[in-house]
């Protein structure tokens, strides 16, 4: 007997445990090219070593080529200003690739549901659910979702039919369960580049900000020289005048270009 963790003939919803669905497992199996398994993994090395940005996009493009999906997808799960939950569509592939960046709840959610189970589900989801969501999407007649997690990141990686009701076995769980890995480990790349890439452009910044002191400092001490100078009168005190101008502009200049390198990182 199917255990369905959130299932709603009003909610156009429906969210099954792998673990407990056993009819799952007596779906016909399709057969396997294995070759070009290996070839897809080669493949996801190599986009991985060589081009690591698009790794996310190449892993949803394989999930949704050696699953035979109509779309593919991964999703991160993050917090708003306000505290609560979403899941953002950070890679996309299939009828799905024009709502790559999307934003979803994460309540009520196939998502919401596989993370707080922490285990693969079975989804499908109606056209009353996407227009519930305000979502203009094709409906989900099979999909498989996979949890994945890094540290305190974590979010799914799934693949859906738009037509077939019984399209994905277990073959396709297991494929999808080791690109979930995969994710996972492309996704703690990613963060490490950026917290790299913000390290390195802190430093330009810092090395920058002190070129600019060392800058300031000069018309800074001519300005006040010339202050000085033409405080005391006499017949040069025009000219001193005139220079402190000059100076005062110059240092105003550097100080703008101090508060812009602020501002930018």
């Amino acid at each position: 007997m199917a255990t369905a963790l959130h299932t709603s003939d009003l909610s156009g919803m429906e969210v099954l445990d792998l673990s407990t669905y056993a009819e799952f497992s007596r779906r016909h199996h399709r057969s396997r090219d294995v070759v070009r398994e290996i070839e897809a993994m080669q493949r996801l090395a190599h986009v991985f070593a060589t081009d690591p940005p698009k790794i996310l996009q190449e892993l949803v493009s394989i999930s949704m080529a050696l699953c035979g999906a109509d779309s593919a997808g991964i999703s991160l799960e993050e917090s708003t200003s306000t505290g609560q939950t979403q899941f953002r569509w950070i890679a996309t592939d299939g009828a799905y690739s024009p709502y790559l960046g999307a934003v979803l709840p994460s309540l009520f959610s196939p998502c919401g549901t596989c993370l707080s189970s922490s285990a693969p589900q079975l989804f499908r989801v109606s056209k009353l659910y996407l227009d519930t969501i305000g979502v203009d999407a094709p409906p989900v007649t099979d999909g498989l979702l996979i949890p994945w997690q890094v540290d305190q990141t974590r979010g799914t990686i799934w693949v859906i039919a738009h037509v077939a009701c019984q399209l994905f076995d277990q073959e396709d769980y297991r494929i999808l369960r080791s690109l979930a890995d995969f994710a996972a480990i492309a996704v703690r790349h990613s963060a490490q580049q950026e917290e790299l890439t913000q390290q390195t452009a802190a430093n330009a910044a810092l090395a920058m900000a002190n070129e600019l002191a060392h800058r300031i400092n000069n018309p800074l001490q001519s300005l006040m020289n010339t202050v000085f100078l033409a405080s005391q009168g006499g017949t040069d005190a025009a000219d001193f005048a005139r220079q402190a101008v000059d100076d005062t502009v110059k240092l105003s200049a550097l100080v703008k270009e101090l508060l812009h390198l602020r501002k930018s990182y």
